[in-house]
């Protein structure tokens, strides 16, 4: 592990310099994922896609 860790360490070290990351992207992935799994039920393919385009509008929040 040792080894591991030196060998990645200036990538390592980069992250937490940086502090960018790719959680939106991966959020928007998974809605649409999930839209995909609920697509039989849509009208069409045209609807379809106005779904997938109006997520980046939508709010998620936890409920329970």
């Amino acid at each position: 592990m040792a080894q591991t860790l030196a060998a990645h360490h200036t990538g390592l070290l980069a992250t937490y310099n940086v502090r960018n990351t790719s959680d939106p992207m991966e959020g928007t992935n998974h809605m649409t994922k999930t839209q995909k799994r609920y697509a039989s039920g849509f009208r069409g393919k045209e609807f379809f896609q106005l779904k997938i385009l109006a997520l980046h509008e939508t709010k998620s929040e936890l409920v329970g």
